[in-house]
């Protein structure tokens, strides 16, 4: 469910983006919607929306979630404010290097990486294991980040908004599925 809420954001990102150019009328007020601005507009709505959902439903605020919804408001604010959209085509990179750095730096920093502090009360696995799964999100940021730049520089905008929402659910996928083979044979030692 969670993961499900966090990717509605991404899509009306996107499905507001696809209205470009499209007029929506209420009696007398009207609404032209102007491509990645109208969209950068309804993102930052429906991040703040998707926190505070988060929120009520749990109770507590993931550092992530705060973190993602500050680069929204952030990288948002400056596409709308200054009307360039290169802020927040430069927000995926950002977060996820700094995701990287911060999954990165906490290898070297205590005695357990972020990975271990972070799902270490609800499974146990061998140091090594935590390490290399510690690692594969640390490539997995760097090289999502990488990609959102190769993206935003070398296509067109109306790609980079069709890469961003595809991108996002497949790479997640893909962690996910990395993440699943890395630890399921300890899994089985655990319940053995």
């Amino acid at each position: 469910m969670k993961q499900l809420l966090e990717f509605v954001p991404i899509a009306l990102f996107f499905i507001v983006y696809q209205l470009n150019g499209e007029t929506v009328s209420l009696g007398e007020w009207s609404y032209t919607f102007d491509g990645i601005f109208s969209a950068t507009a309804v993102l930052m709505l429906a991040t703040v929306v998707q926190v505070t959902l988060a929120y009520a439903l749990t109770r507590e605020l993931e550092k992530r979630a705060v973190w993602m919804l500050l680069a929204v408001l952030v990288f948002g604010g400056a596409t709308l404010l200054l009307r360039n959209q290169m802020f927040i085509q430069w927000k995926p990179t950002i977060f996820n290097w700094v995701l990287a750095l911060a999954f990165g730096a906490s290898q070297f920093i205590g005695d357990k990486n972020l990975m271990e502090r972070t799902l270490g009360s609800q499974i146990r696995l061998p140091k090594p294991v935590w390490t290399r799964l510690n690692l594969l999100w640390v490539s997995n940021f760097a090289i999502v980040g990488a990609l959102n730049l190769v993206v935003a520089y070398g296509f067109s905008e109306a790609t980079w908004v069709s890469y961003k929402l595809y991108s996002a659910i497949g790479f997640t996928l893909l962690l996910t599925v990395l993440t699943a083979i890395l630890i399921s044979p300890h899994l089985k030692e655990e319940t053995s």
